[in-house]
């Protein structure tokens, strides 16, 4: 579909496409990731590669047809930026790298192995913004961040030891509230006692 086709509500060419491509790859950015990270588990790579997958769905935005599956069109771009980056990996020669057979396996199963990943990664986010912003600050630093925890404890004048405890509690309150969450929005999956 060409970008000249599509007319948004200001008159400029391309304007409501591109607006509804923004919020599909906000919407669907951590499950690029996520996929990415799965197809790649370890390795360090992996986030600039989901940075260059949502940077090639960009640049491809005008071949996505709006209304079609936007998560399947991503993952199927990610799929291509891994392997990339795997034949990359394969000329540097310092890694072990997976077959493309195998690499078509995991990209097909993968996506099929965790169907609740969507209610998981919504209840994540909800219990995340529920936590006292000391907590949240403390997990983003050492998941999102990934950060040494010592880093964490020099910033804010606290004992190693003390904040291990403390992120400790903190991913049992997170996992308490994940599980409840699940279990209210899907009856098949009880929280675990």
């Amino acid at each position: 579909m060409a970008r000249s086709e599509h007319s948004g509500p200001t008159g400029k060419k391309g304007t409501s496409h591109d607006d509804t491509i923004v919020a599909l790859l906000t919407e669907h950015y951590l499950d690029v990731r996520y996929y990415v990270q799965s197809l790649m588990p370890g390795d360090s790579s992996a986030a600039d590669v989901a940075q260059q997958a949502s940077m090639t769905l960009w640049r491809k935005r005008d071949h996505f047809e709006v209304g079609t599956n936007f998560k399947a069109w991503a993952f199927s771009i990610a799929r291509y930026e891994v392997l990339n980056q795997r034949k990359k990996q394969a000329r540097d020669a310092k890694r072990l790298v997976f077959s493309e057979e195998l690499e078509e396996i995991f990209a097909e199963e993968i996506p099929e192995l965790n169907p609740d990943l969507d209610l998981r990664q919504g209840a994540l986010k909800y219990c995340l913004d529920k936590l006292n912003p000391n907590h949240r600050d403390l997990v983003m630093h050492r998941y999102f961040k990934k950060a040494p925890l010592q880093d964490f404890a020099e910033k804010n004048n606290r004992s190693l030891s003390g904040l291990k405890v403390t992120l400790h509690r903190v991913r049992s309150t997170l996992q308490k509230c994940i599980e409840g969450e699940i279990s209210k929005s899907s009856p098949e999956f009880p929280a675990s006692s």
